[in-house]
Formats: structure tokens, sequence, C-alpha cells
């Protein structure tokens, strides 16, 4: 009797998901709790575990195709099994165990679109586990060195003449009539004139990025206010600090946590913009669920700090450690990703100096940092050279008046120029 692979009950705020790829082929051998297949969903990619062991029967859902949860996607044969895998087992080459290099959805589809062998790559993620980054790297060295063994000898070159001496005359070399051009334009001048295009699917993942953020700039009164913020006190007790507090809990001390607990005590002084609209109703949070942005191959995510307030600076950071891990690995949750009151997003990183970002629906507000620069600022009347970074908080209108935000700015400046803020609570 055939065994029915169904779609896995999806969240209440998914309606469907897209089948991205089959990793078995009817006739295929298939262990029970085998990867099947790939969901892509608009937050995470879900997979498809064989529920018994079997031969995979007919597929009833092809790549591509919008599934919904409980749909059936496929058949799956149970009779033969041993047989099967015993065949299996003898004619196939050794692979390593899942368990020795476990492979997130999107690494083990590289690895069998290109027939890697996973053992021979390394891997930078936590416990030694291959990202995707690493199976990309592999493949570009592999190609390198596959262009040098393919690229034609190139012709020995006769040694350059000695260059002549003071006084002497350079030898001209003989003119000869070269053939003009027969064409003119790109191609007589030897410029290609390929245009290569490539048409592809939008992702779920970037569709859905794209449909919030274009809803949170129709649906809401978006403004943004800028300030700039001294680093040096931070980045003085940073430096001062960060070996002792890695030394006792085993996670660096980054700038992260000194946003968030800023950002915390500001949210406090200002409730409206911890808060969110639900058509003619305002909805005041209480807590503070802190969303960090992350941008990831497939777009960009945001994994959320549940009641951030109540975490001390090595609990933010190792909570931001942990969503780096899971991001590279692939296996982040509908509850890492769902809710938030407050976003913060970082272009710094990526060297920005000022952005307007782009409110987290149904989030009124959002921080935006950038990049450390070293300017000349004035202190007591003197000219002085200090780490400033500009700070951007964008923010609905309709909700939170520019007062607010501009003092909420205010506050985040001044628990980061003086530390001792946060640290003593005052």
């Amino acid at each position: 009797m055939s065994i029915e692979i169904l779609v896995p009950n999806l969240p209440e705020s998914v309606s469907d998901a897209t089948l991205i790829t089959w990793h078995k082929q009817p006739g295929d051998t298939v262990v029970k709790n085998e990867n099947l297949v790939d969901l892509e969903t608009d937050k995470v990619v879900l997979e498809v575990p064989a529920p018994e062991s079997g031969i995979l029967g007919k597929i009833l859902k092809q790549n591509g195709a919008i599934v919904v949860g409980g749909e059936i996607l496929a058949l799956l044969e149970p009779q033969a099994v041993e047989e099967s895998l015993k065949a299996a087992a003898a004619s196939a080459e050794p692979e390593p165990e899942e368990s020795d290099i476990p492979l997130s959805p999107s690494v083990r589809r590289l690895i069998a679109e290109n027939a890697l062998d996973p053992s021979l790559i390394k891997g930078s993620g936590k416990d030694g586990r291959l990202t995707k980054t690493d199976v990309m790297d592999y493949l570009h060295k592999k190609t390198l060195q596959e262009a040098q063994l393919i690229v034609p000898a190139a012709k020995e070159i006769p040694p350059s003449p000695p260059l002549p001496k003071g006084g002497e005359q350079i030898p001209q070399a003989p003119l000869t009539n070269t053939p003009p051009l027969e064409k003119g334009g790109a191609e007589g001048r030897g410029i290609s004139n390929l245009r290569p295009e490539q048409r592809v699917p939008m992702t779920r993942l970037r569709a859905k990025v794209a449909e919030r953020l274009l809803q949170a700039q129709q649906n809401a009164a978006m403004l943004t206010t800028f300030n700039e913020v001294n680093m040096q006190n931070v980045i003085d007790l940073r430096n001062q600090y960060k070996e002792r507090f890695e030394q006792k809990h085993h996670v660096k001390l980054g700038f992260m946590s000194f946003f968030v607990k800023a950002s915390i005590e500001a949210l406090k002084r200002f409730p409206a913009i911890n808060a969110s609209i639900d058509d003619n109703d305002i909805i005041y949070h209480g807590y503070y669920d802190i969303g960090i942005a992350v941008s990831t191959e497939r777009g960009l995510i945001v994994p959320v700090l549940r009641d951030a307030d109540q975490l001390d600076f090595a609990g933010i950071e190792q909570s931001i450690v942990d969503f780096g891990a899971k991001t590279k690995a692939g296996t982040l949750t509908y509850d890492d990703l769902k809710g938030g009151t407050f976003t913060i997003t970082n272009g710094g990183i990526f060297g920005s100096m000022l952005s307007t970002p782009i409110l987290n629906p149904p989030q009124c507000a959002i921080l935006g940092m950038h990049a450390i620069k070293e300017r000349p600022v004035v202190e007591n009347g003197q000219i002085v050279i200090r780490p400033i970074m500009y700070l951007a908080l964008s923010y609905d209108h309709r909700l939170v008046d520019g007062r607010e935000a501009v003092q909420f700015l205010v506050t985040i400046k001044e628990c980061l120029e003086a530390p001792a803020h946060l640290l003593l609570n005052i």
C-alpha cells in the first residue's frame, strides 16, 4: 500500500509554499527521515522527510509548484525495501553520513547540482558545518584551477633587447601595412556585441520583502530624522573590557548590544515608538521584542530578540551569534522571525554612510546604524578627531510626532556617548 508524502502543516501566517527541489526521483530508494524535497515559504525553507523507508513512486507536484498544508506531494512504495537498500549499498560508493556532515537545504542543493563531495570542503560554520559560502568558495577555486589547466600554453616570448645606453639611438621597428578594419562599430573595435539576459522567478522571501516594503511606503506616513553619535566612549569601554568579557561569557562584546540597550531605554521613555497601529486602534506593547535585520543569500530577514529588556549584554551578544549561526545553516524557524516591536538595521557593515531605513510593518519605527568614521568635531572650543556614526530613525508620523522621534534619537545618542547610563540605569 502506497504511503502519501504530504506537505507539513504551515504556520497560521503562511498560506502556501513553493516546491523548490526534489532530492529524489521516481524509483529511487528512500531511507526513513531522509529529506525528499525542499519547500520555500516567505521566511524559511522547510524540509519534507520521508515518513518511512521505501521506493519513491509517482511525484504529483513538480518543481515550482505552489502547495498548501496537507497536500499530497508524492507516493512512497514500502515494498522490496530491504532488497533495494542492499543493492544500493553494494553499488554505491561510500558517502559521508548525514550526522558527520549536516547540510542545510541550500547547501545540499549546491552539492547535488555540482556533484561535489562535501567531505572535501572545509566548513566554517558551527561545529565545522558547511555553509553556502564555503561551497561557493570551493566552486570558485575549483573553477580557477580547471581554467588554468585548459588555458593553452602561451608562446614563449623572446627576451627583450637590452635598453640602449646614453647617446645611442633606439632602433625603430619596420613599418608594416595593417589591413583596415572591415567592420565598424563595436565589432570593429573588438568589443563583443553580446548582451546576455537571464529571467528568473523571484524567491518567496524576495517577493515577500518587496511586498512588505511597498506596503510600508504606501500605508504609512513615513518620515526619517537623523543625528550623529560620538562613539569614542563606547569604543574605549569595549576595548578596555572585551577580553575579560569574552573570557567570562565566551562571546565577543560587539556594538549591537550597546545599541539594543540604548534603544530599550529610549523606548521606555517614548512608548508610542514601541507601539503599532491596528485599523483605528493603537496597540501599546508592554514588552520589548527587538528585531535585528540580517542580510542573507536569499534576502533580508529579521530575527527577533524576545524580551530584550531582560537580557544583559552577554545575553544579547549570544543571541545575535546564535541567529548568525542559524542563518548560515538555514535552520531559522518561524518563532525566530515572527513578531517584533522595534527593529535595528546596520548598514554600516557594508560601508553605508547614511540611509533612510524602511519600516517593518506593523512596527512604527526602525533605527538605522551606519559606518563609524573619524571626523573633526568641536569639544570645549577645540577641534578634535572623533569616531562618529550617523543614526537614522524612520517612523510612522500617524502615530509618532516629530518631537518624540527627535527626542528618542537624542536619548539613544546620550546613552551611547555616556555608557554609564546603560550600566547604572540612570
